[in-house]
């Protein structure tokens, strides 16, 4: 059935984006949100002030609503009406990049010192077991409030 064959009672029972996605179907129109929710609310009936306080729920809706999809230009259309076309070109060869790693300089390492590697500084933080030793753990009935 169509919306302008419905009766304001038969719309009432439609949410706003469903009226909004019969509408773009009937219609095969794109809008921006002020204009789409103004149709909505031609449709029911509503005054400015209704329209006013609900169109930022109605852009919540529309935006979660995943038959809508919003066009470059800010309109809103059918995600129906547009089809997602993924192109992979066989022909054309990748290189391979070759990342060389920068030669260790005399200043890099002191006297005395080496430089430890990532694995061994985390592998000495995970054998770090004695910290738990001066736990205590104390009952409910031992708390003073």
């Amino acid at each position: 059935m169509k919306l302008t064959d419905m009766t304001k009672e038969e719309l009432s029972l439609l949410t706003y984006v469903e009226i909004a996605y019969r509408y773009l179907k009937e219609n095969n129109v794109t809008l921006k949100t002020p204009d789409l929710f103004r149709k909505v609310c031609d449709l029911l009936g509503f005054n400015d002030t209704q329209y006013a306080s609900k169109i930022g729920d109605f852009y919540t809706a529309l935006t979660m609503d995943k038959r809508f999809i919003v066009l470059d230009n800010n309109e809103w259309d059918l995600r129906e009406h547009h089809s997602v076309e993924i192109v992979i070109d066989d022909d054309e060869e990748v290189e391979d990049e070759v990342i060389e790693e920068p030669e260790e300089t005399e200043e890099e390492e002191t006297e005395g010192e080496s430089l430890e590697s990532v694995d061994d500084v985390v592998d000495a933080d995970l054998d770090d077991d004695d910290d738990l030793d001066d736990l205590t753990i104390i009952g409910d009935d031992e708390i003073e409030e």
